[in-house]
């Protein structure tokens, strides 16, 4: 028997395996590889594909192995053009193959089950060899229970991310792997994943493969894209709800009426695993979902269809989603401007977003999109942004258009389309985005309002202390502009606080020296049942919150009159301190100027 092998069986190892059955090698008079072969192995490895690299140490291992059973070797064929090689996909180098098994009455080797079936078709003997198989993967032994990734490298002690985003360690090996054994796990992998359900081969360029190899992502790089051969492999350690992340009521009702999210975060605190638990959430809604993924990592249940780019352009794979019409879909890692404008079309077309971007903190996930899309479309795109860090949701922001001056801005004529970022819990406005000339303004509003922030707060200080020592009647102040305080008091009281011909309420603007607008005091809300009023200290760098020592270590929530701000564990010393950094320390403040009162609630 004259054998014949194909690229098939070539570059993974199964005709070298075939080689060393004693069965097969009784009856075989020699081997003949086909120049086409040759050529076509040639050709990926001069490409940087794995497939090339490891087809070359294939000829080699069967030509050394050919000398040991005592079986000639032979090349065949003239060499194929640039042409066929380029139409190795659609089949020119098999038939040359085919071509040669029959001019030499030759038994046809592969694992192309169409090869099989066309030489049969033409009369030519063929031996089908199933798909290489292994009982379990190399880079399977490097992980446990609580591994999130593993990374080897040539040369260097291989190490695994283990834990969670925000508490992970990095655990190292012991040994260390050459580049011969980092080769041997690499073609371990991408033989599998030729042949494993639930596994492809996504990316495959000079000197990178990506493989998903069931539940593993994995990145395979070399020279001279790398400086070195290096396998990083990166596996969910759990799947994770909506119902995990303990969201707040508010937020959930937001979620059925978002149509345009944004995930923000830095890199490894968990967006995408985030984005996964709102794909399977909406998709539990009976929402249609889909997703848009290079390359394909989200661990989603079946019902979500997960695309990748359409020949390399995601611009493809929307064109593909807006003929499906999906109701929702995720389009993870955005990075590029052609991303950012994919995710603007679709969601102009109606279709419901969620983006995932790199950012540091909230406000950067919009600053990706300034200069890529018209600063007035933005609001009309992005609904909501949630920001993850350390695998939690830190911080909800909400975008509203409004025309008005810019903070800071007096004149009326200034007035101009603005785009305002607040707190979503707080409704705090935190940014104003605006053009200004030529130039785009993502203008900070916190650091701006705290400068007259002193300033009120003397005003009021010096007025409450007045009109408790002088007039001992209630009151309720409100900071109305930084020249100018309102004051109510019940309307029996309001003759005695301006007094004749206005000298009373002269000698208090003289004394604070502020405008004071006298107003007549609404009826005050009767106070809710289990509410305990709680007075606030103004420091330099935080404000203090006096809790009674009774109720030492124990979680309390914080109201303003109605509004709930947000729980925190009163400590041993029963004061309970908010850095002025932070969006509810400006809250409280501003809540306080304007007369209301601070409660807590066990």
């Amino acid at each position: 028997m004259i054998a014949v092998p194909d690229t098939s069986v070539v570059v993974d190892g199964r005709f070298k395996a075939l080689l060393l059955d004693k069965d097969f090698i009784r009856d075989l008079e020699r081997i003949v590889i086909a120049e086409a072969t040759v050529a076509e192995i040639e050709h990926l490895a001069n490409d940087g594909k794995s497939s090339g690299i490891s087809g070359i140490a294939e000829l080699k291992a069967i030509f050394n192995l050919s000398k040991e059973i005592f079986v000639p070797l032979e090349y065949y064929g003239k060499r194929p053009t640039k042409y066929e090689i380029a139409g190795a996909k659609k089949g020119d180098i098999d038939s040359i193959i085919r071509e040669a098994a029959m001019d030499l009455g030759a038994t046809l080797i592969t694992g192309d089950i169409i090869q099989k079936d066309i030489a049969e078709a033409k009369g030519i003997d063929s031996i089908y060899l199933k798909p290489y198989k292994k009982v379990k993967l190399r880079i399977e032994d490097f992980f446990d229970s609580e591994t999130l990734s593993v990374h080897l490298k040539d040369g260097i002690i291989p190490v695994r991310k283990k834990g969670k985003p925000g508490s992970i360690v990095l655990d190292k090996f012991d040994k260390i792997y050459n580049e011969d054994e980092i080769k041997e796990i690499s073609l371990d992998i991408l033989e599998r994943a030729k042949t494993t359900k639930d596994s492809f081969i996504e990316l495959d360029e000079k000197g990178a493969s990506v493989v998903q190899l069931q539940e593993y992502r994995i990145v395979i790089t070399s020279p001279p894209f790398s400086d070195g051969f290096e396998v990083t492999a990166v596996r969910p350690v759990r799947k994770l709800t909506l119902e995990d992340y303990n969201l707040s009521d508010p937020l959930m009702k937001r979620l059925e009426i978002a149509e345009g999210i944004l995930i923000a975060g830095a890199p490894g605190m968990g967006k995408s695993t985030f984005a996964q638990a709102i794909a399977e959430y909406y998709a539990s809604l009976e929402k249609i979902v889909k997703t848009m993924e290079k390359p394909r990592d989200l661990n989603v249940q079946p019902e979500i269809t997960q695309y990748t780019a359409l020949e390399g352009d995601m611009a493809k794979t929307g064109d593909i989603l807006l003929l499906v019409r999906p109701d929702f879909t995720v389009f993870d890692e955005m990075r590029v401007t052609n991303d950012f404008k994919i995710y603007a079309d679709m969601r102009l077309a109606g279709v419901g977003m969620v983006g995932v971007v790199h950012a540091t903190k909230p406000i950067d996930a919009i600053q990706r999109f300034i200069g890529r899309i018209e600063l007035g479309i933005i609001p009309q795109l992005i609904d909501t942004i949630i920001f993850i860090k350390n695998g939690e949701v830190n911080q909800v922001l909400d975008l509203e258009f409004l025309v008005k001056v810019p903070y800071g801005m007096n004149e009326a004529d200034l007035a101009r389309p603005i785009v305002e970022i607040k707190d979503f819990y707080t409704k705090t406005p935190l940014y104003e985005i605006y053009t200004y000339g030529e130039q785009v303004v993502v203008m900070p509003l916190k650091a701006r309002r705290k400068e007259t922030s002193p300033m009120k707060k003397l005003a009021l200080s010096k007025l409450k202390e007045k009109l408790n020592s002088e007039l001992g009647m209630p009151f309720e102040l409100e900071a109305v502009s930084d020249s100018r305080i309102a004051l109510y008091v019940k309307n029996d009281d309001i003759p005695s606080i301006i007094g004749k011909e206005g000298k009373n309420i002269k000698a208090l603007e003289n004394s604070i020296g502020f405008s004071i607008d006298v107003r007549p005091m609404e009826k005050s809300k009767p106070e809710k049942k289990g509410r305990i009023p709680v007075q606030v200290d103004f420091k330099e760098k935080y404000i203090i919150i006096n809790v009674e020592k009774k109720f030492t270590r124990k979680n309390v929530k914080i109201f303003i009159e109605d509004d709930y701000l947000d729980e925190f564990s009163v400590p041993k010393s029963g004061k309970i301190k908010i850095s002025n950094k932070n969006p509810l320390s400006e809250q409280i403040e501003d809540g306080i100027m304007n007369g209301k009162n601070l409660y807590i609630i066990l």
